[in-house]
């Protein structure tokens, strides 16, 4: 209690140094599937990507910040809850709803007095359930609810609030781009943003693929266009791929102008990661643009390329200015560090701590560990502890260790040489996670400590 009451005090402080002590507008920005080496400022090298390289010019880049997990939902659900995949309730891409009692980042802010938004991927409740965003706190939703639904470019309906609008322009053609109608929603809500703070979660769905399209013709990276890259002698999938980075990047840009643009850029924390590793569908191979930068693996992946997210956090005059930060954190800490930043409390039980401190260039104390679990082709998990990085890569399979320090790249297994560390490790594995009714007990595997 006395250090969340001490952090309190801290976020207090910062906030109170603004004219008038004004509470910051919350800007989260996620892109879908954007590996950690496909930015400029993480090391890529073929696909400039200039807007967003000015936000870690203009703020701090993190260098070891977690997804909630290496898939779409159970990572937005770590996102929005504070929980991560052992305790949240959704820990899987099956179509579950988050529940009335599953409090969500949205919510706490509204409470605040927060005008908030969703444009975009939501991916945590379809129609009819008690999962949509308008019933977990969000004032104003557009976007797809459903992730397979999210695979179109070119839908032929989005969700405007509780109303399935019809996209004339789509219906039997291919015209209307849905990043670019996210786009224009955000810079619409931003202009009608007025004089209260507030909260806009913009979830862009690129540079992920078109799954159904890689299946019909191999090619599912669908863009409008393959500018700038129509003369590069690379695979049109790949010209595609970078096309969608690069849209991705532009309008990225246009968000951070029309900031500037109504004023209020000097009072609004910017966020920007993605929600897990690169991906390796609809025929893109994510070692061409070496997406995944010194880490191994990718999306599906509880390896560090399919987990370790870019993340940059931007805040004039508060979070330092071209910093790089190795403090890590991960997707259930962005619950209290928004509380914070909104100087209300957090709810009780959760496994996310605010990281307000880190984002202001203070020392803080890390988390004990981070925990992972997957239940795609078998239930794998994952710890990290320190700079040691525990992975079970199956339900029965012995976990393998890394020295995170000494191998980013976790190719060297040194388990057999540090006994004592994988049984620290083991007893995470077998305590970090409660039972659940879509993910039970699973045998021979780490047993949960209680029921959820």
């Amino acid at each position: 209690m006395l250090r969340r009451e001490f952090l309190t005090a801290l976020a207090a402080g910062a906030l109170h140094a603004q004219p008038g002590g004004r509470r910051p507008n919350i800007l989260f920005i996620l892109a879908d599937d954007l590996g950690y080496g496909d930015l400029g400022c993480y090391g890529q090298q073929q696909i400039p990507t200039p807007n967003i390289d000015r936000i870690a010019a203009e703020g701090t880049r993190f260098t070891q910040v977690y997804a909630g997990c290496t898939v779409c939902a159970p990572s937005r659900c770590a996102l929005m809850t504070g929980l991560h995949t052992g305790h949240a309730h959704i820990r899987g891409n099956a179509r579950v709803p988050l529940r009335p009692q599953d409090t969500t980042v949205a919510e706490i802010l509204k409470k605040a007095g927060y005008r908030t938004g969703i444009i975009g991927k939501w991916g945590l409740g379809n129609a009819g359930s008690t999962g949509v965003p308008n019933l977990k706190g969000f004032d104003e939703w557009y976007g797809y609810l459903d992730q397979q639904h999210a695979h179109s470019y070119y839908p032929d309906h989005l969700w405007n609030n509780d109303t399935e609008e019809i996209i004339a322009d789509n219906l039997g053609l291919k015209k209307t781009y849905s990043h670019d109608l996210f786009t224009t929603h955000a810079l619409s809500f931003l202009d009608r943003s007025g004089g209260g703070p507030f909260f806009l979660y913009l979830a862009y769905t690129i540079p992920h693929a078109n799954n159904e399209l890689g299946k019909q013709t191999g090619n599912g990276m669908e863009v409008p266009g393959d500018a700038p890259f129509t003369g590069r002698t690379w695979p049109q999938v790949e010209k595609n791929f970078a096309a969608m980075v690069t849209r991705l990047d532009t309008d990225v840009g246009r968000v951070l102008d029309q900031l500037k643009r109504i004023g209020v850029d000097d009072n609004t924390i910017v966020f920007f990661t993605s929600d897990n590793g690169p991906h390796r569908e609809g025929g893109h191979d994510p070692n061409f643009f070496h997406s995944g930068g010194p880490l191994r693996g990718i999306k599906r992946d509880l390896y560090e390329g399919g987990i370790r997210s870019p993340m940059l956090v931007r805040w004039p005059g508060k979070v330092k200015a071209g910093a790089v930060s190795d403090f890590p954190w991960a997707f259930w800490d962005f619950l209290p560090t928004a509380s914070e930043l909104a100087g209300t409390a957090p709810p009780h039980g959760i496994d996310g701590m605010s990281v307000l401190p880190s984002l202001l260039g203070r020392s803080q104390k890390p988390h004990e560990y981070f925990y992972w679990e997957f239940h795609e082709g078998g239930f794998k998990q994952a710890v990290r502890m320190g700079d040691w990085k525990g992975v079970r890569p199956g339900t029965t399979m012995p976990v393998e260790l890394y020295n995170l320090k000494e191998d980013i790249g976790e190719k060297k297994n040194v388990a057999a040489d540090h006994p004592e560390v994988v049984s620290r490790i083991e007893k995470i594995l077998a305590s970090a996670r409660t039972d659940s009714a879509e993910f039970p007990i699973i045998e021979g595997a780490s047993r949960p400590a209680k029921k959820s």
